[in-house]
């Protein structure tokens, strides 16, 4: 007789099956904690950080290919508070709408005027936008860290800091909202011995341009700055600087006779074979390319942070360096940064932390620079031509030779030999 499968025998328990519980979309989270914007004692300042965070924590997680994460939430949010009309689908896409990217907003306003006509709106919209009224900096001795103090009037007064690192690349390290009137207290949360940032005022509009052109370097920096506090209020310090986003300017290499007067100046000191000056002067030319190329606040601001990423990570990646400059670099960075610091009029005392790291990074510098796994394409194919004895300095040689060294590369591509050791 064939057994019944929809009936259990009595006294038998089923046992429930385990689902995994679905992941909460972004968007739906939206709507979930959008319920608290509808309270009456919600001030417009906690919602714009609010909906700041959100796009924050969409901006994070997109894939290094997804172009508008920020605007894909804001779709995603507009149509779940269209599909089901609610007060709290209403203050989601309000508060959206203060801080969203500019290619959103059309949308998210043409959405609360719909929406607003059936739900009542937050007691918070319509809130006139906060109004910047004073601006300071405050900039290390280097130039290689400034915090930016933005104060606003309006609805919930309060400032807007940014601390801006410059070591390795532009990079927004901290967003934080403080009372007002907070810039009072810098002097006196500074500690005896720290490095100096004095405290300047600065006209407002150039401070929030400051801040529009180092968001725009941090958002083209992968992976993605993750910092929590930028994360949350990036969106939100967007919003309040991007009207004032600069143009990229372009490279301004220096003027071969300002070049020139540099090295000069630097060289004229040494004494000794008139081979070991010109070896200084050649690694102080390196320097200076270095500089103009990887110091965003101008060839000579040097920093200790800005010697541990030449010594560390730069020069073995970059820098092709026969024995002999090896042997006089160390030396000869000490004297470079000495004296681009003191062009800058930087006192003394703040010169020896850069002269110490010199020291402080040379070991490493000495451990991985031979180490070809971490050479970057250019460096290898130098290295190639430098092992076939090209003089790097003569232009017609190394173009010889680099039609040559293809030539070979075809030649094997063609012929399926195989490369040809390097020992």
């Amino acid at each position: 007789m064939p057994k019944s499968r929809g009936r259990r025998k009595p006294g038998s328990a089923r046992k429930p099956v385990r689902r995994s519980p679905r992941p909460l979309r972004l968007s739906d989270r939206a709507l979930r904690e959008a319920r608290t914007l509808c309270l009456g004692d919600k001030d417009i300042l906690a919602v714009e950080a609010w909906a700041s965070g959100l796009l924050g924590e969409a901006w994070l997680t997109a894939g290094m290919t997804e172009r508008e994460p920020e605007h894909t939430l804001c779709l995603e949010v507009v149509r779940r508070a269209s599909t089901t009309p609610s007060p709290h689908g209403l203050a989601a896409v309000g508060a959206l709408e203060r801080v969203g990217p500019p290619g959103s907003r059309s949308l998210l306003h043409g959405t609360v005027e719909i929406l607003a006509d059936s739900q009542p709106l937050p007691a918070w919209h319509g809130a006139a936008p906060h109004r910047p009224v004073r601006a300071w900096c405050a900039e290390d001795v280097w130039d290689s860290e400034r915090v930016l103090f933005i104060e606003y009037d309006g609805p919930v007064p309060h400032t807007l800091m940014a601390q801006i690192g410059e070591v390795g690349g532009t990079l927004v390290d901290k967003l934080a909202l403080l009372a007002p009137e907070a810039v009072t207290a810098w002097e006196e949360a500074r500690e005896t011995g720290e490095v100096p940032m004095p405290l300047a005022g600065q006209n407002v509009d150039d401070v929030l341009a400051d801040l529009a052109a180092a968001l725009r370097l941090t958002d083209m920096t992968w992976p993605r700055q993750d910092d929590e506090d930028v994360v949350a209020l990036r969106s939100l310090a967007w919003a309040r600087c991007r009207d004032r986003l600069p143009d990229r300017p372009g490279q301004q290499p220096l003027e071969e006779a300002e070049r020139a007067r540099l090295l000069n100046v630097f060289t004229a000191s040494r004494t000794g074979a008139a081979k070991e000056v010109g070896t200084v002067r050649s690694l102080g030319e390196l320097f200076l390319d270095y500089g103009e190329n990887c110091l965003s606040r101008g060839p000579l601001c040097w920093s200790p942070g800005q010697v541990a990423v030449f010594l560390k990570d730069w020069l073995p990646r970059k820098a092709v360096l026969d024995q002999e400059h090896r042997a006089f670099l160390p030396d000869a960075l000490k004297q470079w940064v000495t004296f681009a610091l003191t062009e800058r009029g930087v006192e003394a005392p703040w010169i020896a932390p850069v002269v110490s790291a010199v020291d402080t990074h040379v070991p490493a510098f000495r451990a991985v620079f031979d180490d070809e796994a971490a050479w970057g394409p250019a460096k290898q194919f130098s290295a190639a031509l430098a092992a076939r004895g090209v003089d790097l300095t003569d232009h017609d040689a190394v173009d010889a030779a680099v039609r040559a060294l293809n030539a070979e590369r075809l030649a094997r591509q063609l012929t399926g030999r195989p490369r040809p050791s390097s020992s």
